[in-house]
C-alpha cells in the first residue's frame, strides 16, 4: 500500500535547506523571469497583441520553480491554461512563449495554441489545456506509456483546485494507484475557481484528503516557499521513479491578479484586505529575504538580475512583434499523422 501522509505540512515556516549560492540565485532568476514576463503579458493584452483569453501566473511562481527544479529533461509536464509561468520554468524559451501569445509563426506551437495552449515537445511540455480537468486523464495515459515502455520518467500534472470535483480527476487517480503509475498530480490551490472560493465548492478543508480514497501518497505544501515545493516534489519524484507509484500534492498558493484579464482586479469576490494580507507572503520577496539573510546575494545583485530578466522579456516582445503571422495554408498542417512514417 502506498504511504499516505495524513497530517498537513506547516504553511508558515519555510523549509529552506541551505543550497548553493548559485542554486538559490537560479530559483530567483526563474521566478523573476515569470513575474516580469506576466507583467508584460498584461500590457500586451491591453494593447490587443494577445487575442482570446489570458490567465496570469503572478503570485504562483514558487510553485512552478520548485516543481521544475526536480524534474529531469526526459520527464513530462502537463498543465492547465494558466501555463506561461510553467512553460518558462520548464525551459520553453521566452521568445517562443511570447510569439505564441502573439499568434505568430515563431511561437512554440507556431501560433496555433495561444495563451491557453503553450506546447513544446523539445522540453516534453505537453501543453496547457483549456478544458478544466480535461488533461488529468491524459497525464495518466502518459504515465501508463512510461511504465509500458519500461522507463523511469515521471509526469508532473498541475491542476487547479476546482478540477478536484470533476469525474475525470477521480477516475484518473483511481487508475493511477490501481495500476501503479508514475504520475504526480499537483493541485495548485490558489483559493478561487474563477470567482468561487474553494470552501464554497469543495466539501472538506483539505483537498489532499481526496487521495485517501485511493490509498495514494499525499502531502500539503506551502506554495509560497520554493524550498518546500522542491522538497515535496523530490519525495514524489523518488516515489514515482523507484516504486512506480503516484502522489497527490496540494500546493497552497495565491494569485495576485484576477482569474483572467477579463477580471484583472478581481475586487468583486475577494477583499482588498485579503489581497494585502497575502501580498505579505509574495514568494519572490520571501526568497529574496532568505538569500539576503544567508548572504548568498546582495541587493545590487538582485537589482541586476531583475534588470536582466526585464531585458529578456523585452527581447521576447520584440522578437514576437517581428515574427510573421502563420500563412492561411497552416490551417491544413498538423491535422493528420502519417502512420507509415
Amino acid at each position: 500500500m502506498a504511504r499516505t501522509e495524513t497530517k498537513p505540512r506547516p504553511r508558515t515556516k519555510p523549509a529552506a535547506p541551505r543550497e548553493s549560492d548559485e542554486t538559490g540565485r537560479e530559483y530567483l532568476r526563474t521566478m523573476l523571469l515569470q513575474r516580469r514576463f506576466e507583467e508584460r503579458c498584461a500590457e500586451a493584452y491591453a494593447l490587443g497583441k494577445v487575442g482570446g483569453f489570458c490567465h496570469l501566473y503572478i503570485g504562483q511562481e514558487a510553485v512552478s520553480t520548485g516543481i521544475m527544479s526536480v524534474l529531469r529533461d526526459d520527464d513530462y509536464v502537463i498543465t492547465t491554461y494558466r501555463d506561461h509561468g510553467q512553460a518558462l520554468a520548464r525551459g520553453v524559451p521566452a521568445r517562443g512563449v511570447m510569439a505564441e501569445l502573439f499568434g505568430r509563426v515563431d511561437g512554440c506551437a507556431h501560433g496555433k495554441g495561444g495563451s491557453m495552449h503553450i506546447f513544446d515537445r523539445n522540453v516534453n511540455f505537453l501543453g496547457g489545456h483549456g478544458i478544466v480537468g480535461g488533461h488529468i486523464p491524459l497525464a495518466t495515459g502518459v504515465a501508463f506509456a512510461i511504465k509500458y515502455r519500461g522507463g523511469d520518467q515521471v509526469i508532473a500534472c498541475s491542476l487547479g483546485e476546482a478540477a478536484v470535483n470533476i469525474g475525470g480527476f477521480h477516475e484518473a487517480l483511481n487508475i493511477a494507484q490501481l495500476w501503479k503509475l508514475p504520475a504526480i498530480y499537483i493541485i495548485e490551490n490558489n483559493r478561487y475557481g474563477m470567482g468561487t472560493a474553494v470552501e464554497r465548492a469543495a466539501a472538506g478543508a483539505n483537498l489532499y484528503d481526496r487521495a485517501a480514497a485511493y490509498s495514494m501518497a499525499c502531502a500539503h505544501v506551502d506554495g509560497q516557499d520554493v524550498y518546500a515545493v522542491r522538497a515535496a516534489m523530490q519525495e514524489a519524484v523518488e516515489r514515482g521513479r523507484t516504486e512506480s507509484l503516484p502522489t497527490l500534492l496540494e500546493i497552497r498558493t495565491y494569485r495576485y491578479m484576477g482569474h483572467s484579464m477579463s477580471d484583472a482586479a478581481s475586487g468583486t469576490y475577494r477583499s482588498k484586505a485579503e489581497l494585502e494580507q497575502d501580498l505579505k507572503r509574495d514568494p519572490i520577496e520571501l526568497h529574496k529575504r532568505i538569500l539576503l539573510e544567508r548572504k548568498q546575494i546582495t541587493e545590487a545583485e538582485i537589482a541586476a538580475l531583475d534588470e536582466e530578466m526585464k531585458k529578456v522579456v523585452q527581447d521576447a516582445w520584440d522578437f514576437a512583434d517581428q515574427s510573421p503571422e502563420p500563412p492561411p495554408a497552416a490551417l491544413f498542417e498538423d491535422i493528420l499523422v502519417d502512420s507509415h512514417t
